[in-house]
């Protein structure tokens, strides 16, 4: 009788390298609460990549959306489509089956995208921040103090000192990081980052720059306010001049938005990071509020989509395929209005 029970236990018992004994166990989360949560997250999975493919091609494709703010929209487009591409599908995977078989190089790799796409999200967001700053607060020499050149050489900068940053956590500075990647079984990927370098991590990455971020927008509204005033009060003439500043602001408050739905993403998670000890991407905590930063990168398209004209008429010309048309990155996205 007891051989029988051990037989059956030993049957339910499922390794996730059954020839290896330093095999973890694996643990396949099949119920209909979890199905249900499987399609869910892989349609979100594919409309941030699509609809962050869309604002690509848009950017990339029309010569009139060639501007420096467009640029700076562009590199946050990219690093949202590496977490729609490449992050989510993989955290997936991991919420429905929790081996990893694609060894110790490859859960490092993995980290180290989603490490990247998060970096090069707030630096692009600052970025957007000075360059809005500059454009409502001194709009006459906005065009020739921030040119696309400028704009491109301060976006290859921030995408190397990110790529840097990640190269150096996850493989130079092990012993002053503290963060390391822990295998307690074979066929496990688990990052620890101890409660010390959490708090370091927030203060350097998501408080300072976040800081700059808003006193940088508070100075925007200010000062939209105040050309918002004078608008009213000039003749005919300023008036028309006044329509190149009040889309300038338009475009300063849907950025904005940008941020305030970054910071509704970001701050839970490390709110939450502070409470424990030591956080691990094997806890609920990281799990629940890691999600919820990766559906930034699906809202930001869609704040695009609904604020901006151009990026719902570059749409409609890539889902007809005209942009295979002749000439047809010469196509008006603009209204007059705009």
């Amino acid at each position: 009788m007891d051989d029988t029970v051990n037989y059956r236990k030993n049957l339910t018992v499922q390794y996730c390298f059954p020839g290896n004994s330093a095999s973890c166990r694996k643990e396949i989360q099949s119920g209909p609460g979890n199905i249900l949560l499987f399609i869910v997250l892989s349609c979100v999975s594919v409309c941030t990549v699509f609809l962050n493919l869309l604002v690509i091609i848009s950017i990339s494709h029309f010569k009139q959306l060639h501007t420096p703010t467009n640029l700076l929209i562009l590199s946050l487009a990219v690093a949202d489509l590496l977490v729609g591409m490449f992050v989510m599908p993989v955290k997936i995977m991991q919420l429905i089956d929790s081996c990893w078989y694609l060894g110790e190089t490859a859960c490092s790799v993995s980290e180290m995208i989603n490490g990247l796409s998060v970096s090069v999200s707030l630096c692009s967001l600052v970025l957007i921040a000075v360059d809005r700053y500059i454009a409502v607060s001194d709009p006459l020499l906005y065009s020739t103090r921030i040119t696309v050149s400028k704009i491109s050489l301060f976006i290859s900068l921030g995408w190397s000192l990110c790529l840097l940053y990640v190269i150096t956590y996850f493989y130079f500075n092990d012993h002053l990081l503290q963060s390391q990647i822990i295998s307690r079984c074979y066929g496990e990927c688990v990052v620890s980052v101890k409660h010390s370098w959490v708090i370091v991590d927030m203060v350097l990455f998501f408080l300072t720059p976040c800081s700059v971020i808003l006193i940088l927008y508070s100075i925007i509204f200010i000062a939209a306010r105040h050309q918002a005033k004078a608008v009213r009060a000039v003749t005919d003439a300023s008036k028309r001049h006044g329509s190149a500043n009040s889309s300038e602001t338009k475009a300063a408050k849907t950025l904005g938005l940008v941020i305030f739905v970054y910071l509704a993403c970001w701050i839970p998670f490390y709110v939450s990071s502070l409470s424990v000890e030591s956080f691990t991407t094997s806890s609920i905590v990281w799990t629940v509020f890691g999600w919820l930063m990766y559906m930034n990168s699906s809202v930001n398209p869609l704040i695009y989509a609904i604020f901006y004209p151009w990026f719902r008429t570059s749409a409609k010309f890539i889902l007809t395929c005209r942009i295979f048309e002749f000439s047809s990155s010469r196509f008006n996205l603009l209204p007059e209005h705009f």
